[in-house]
């Protein structure tokens, strides 16, 4: 396990120190955690945005893709305990 020194305004640090008496841990665990889960986001997003950009070179590459309305009401259905078909794609290209 490696140290690393981290500079942060007073203000910044009694505000940690704040929060970690508030969960019961030591600052030290508060600030690995608030990284942990800084450094998990991060990585989720960018998982988010490489398979957003993925799907959109699929549907481009293929010219098929789900039109708006059909996937809002079937995503309504679905929320409200319906059974409903899954939107088909459709060719988007003229």
């Amino acid at each position: 396990m490696s140290t690393t020194s981290l500079k942060l305004s007073d203000e910044l640090k009694q505000r940690a120190v704040a929060a970690a008496e508030q969960k019961g841990v030591s600052p030290h665990a508060f600030m690995v955690q608030a990284i942990e889960q800084a450094a998990t986001a991060a990585e989720r997003r960018a998982s988010f945005v490489a398979e957003a950009r993925a799907a959109r070179e699929q549907m481009l590459g293929s010219g098929m893709g789900y039109d708006a309305s059909e996937v809002h009401a079937y995503l309504e259905a679905r929320v409200a305990g319906d059974k409903a078909a899954r939107p088909k794609t459709k060719s988007w290209q003229s």
